[in-house]
């Protein structure tokens, strides 16, 4: 075994031996242990995005680390399953980086495992060449993906991009900075595994806005296995915790189709096994890859690269 085995097994053999009681026990005191303005800094974020529960030590509130000790406990397991079907040293290392980031606050192997070659997404190690994609960006908020999209790839490397868009006028904005391109589709609607109507939720930081069983604003759900009926070659999702449900609303296309699929995978802490173990169960010919975009203090922007074989 090489020296990142080594760490993650004996991680994994910590979660394996210690109660759920202990575990939760040693994840507070090593928040406790952390700076006071690293504290300060994580608690304001958990209460900005509730994704992962609260975290305020002044009321006694450890709803965010019960949760991660939780998963950390439960599904030990299914992480080890992840790392044995990672593909390269760099996705294994983030893995370890981002399970001793929830165990003991490691900011300082999370700090490595940042990737700052590539734009986010578009890994030319991974993804060298794109020609003639059917690319379907599922949290298109005002066409960032796509225009990195276009400037690795240019932009004679798509044959049709349809843009999925929750919010009305985030999706005016996304028209007007794509107005000059030729088939892109708009589609003012919501990823799921199924046709609903849902209302819109609205967040402080509107890429952050999600959908709700309460609202005004309606949004109409479908599946992409409904709403698009062409081979899809290429999905980006970054959908705020609705990338599980929009997975199994594409079960068709991922396993008639084998897309590239660029996945979220840090909205649920239970995600970053729960999403690869659904893309297996549907085609056991994906390779997994993992790559990071975000900061040191606590593992967000944590994508999983399923790529055909």
């Amino acid at each position: 075994m090489n020296e990142i085995d080594v760490k993650f097994y004996s991680l994994m053999d910590i979660f394996k031996n210690c109660t759920y009681e202990e575990l939760l026990g040693r994840i507070k005191l090593n928040f406790l242990t952390i700076p006071e303005y690293c504290q300060s800094i994580l608690q304001d974020y958990f209460a900005r995005f509730t994704f992962w529960g609260s975290l305020d030590v002044k009321r006694g509130d450890f709803k965010e680390i019960e949760l991660k000790a939780l998963t950390l406990k439960r599904h030990y397991k299914d992480f080890a399953w992840l790392y044995k079907r990672l593909e390269d040293y760099s996705s294994k290392q983030l893995l370890f980086a981002i399970l001793n980031n929830w165990y003991i606050y490691d900011f300082n192997s999370l700090k490595k495992a940042i990737d700052y070659k590539y734009k986010h997404y578009f890994d030319f190690d991974l993804i060298p060449h794109c020609k003639d994609e059917v690319f379907v960006d599922l949290g298109a908020y005002t066409g960032d993906s796509v225009l990195d999209y276009l400037a690795s790839y240019g932009k004679d490397s798509y044959k049709r991009i349809y843009c999925y868009e929750i919010t009305g006028e985030i999706l005016e904005t996304l028209k007007a900075n794509l107005a000059t391109l030729d088939n892109i589709e708009y589609r003012h609607k919501a990823a799921k595994d199924r046709r609903a109507v849902l209302y819109l939720d609205k967040n402080t930081d509107p890429s952050s806005n999600r959908t709700s069983s309460k609202g005004k604003e309606a949004v109409e759900c479908v599946s992409l296995d409904d709403d698009i009926k062409e081979k899809i070659s290429l999905i980006k999702m970054d959908i705020e915790g609705d990338e599980l449900s929009a997975l199994k609303g594409a079960k068709e296309h991922i396993k008639n189709d084998c897309p590239k699929l660029l996945i979220s995978v840090y909205h649920n802490n239970d995600h970053l096994w729960q999403i690869p173990r659904l893309i297996y169960r549907y085609n056991k010919y994906y390779k997994f890859f993992l790559r990071y975009y975000g900061g040191d203090l606590y593992p967000t922007e944590v994508v999983l690269f399923a790529l055909p074989k």
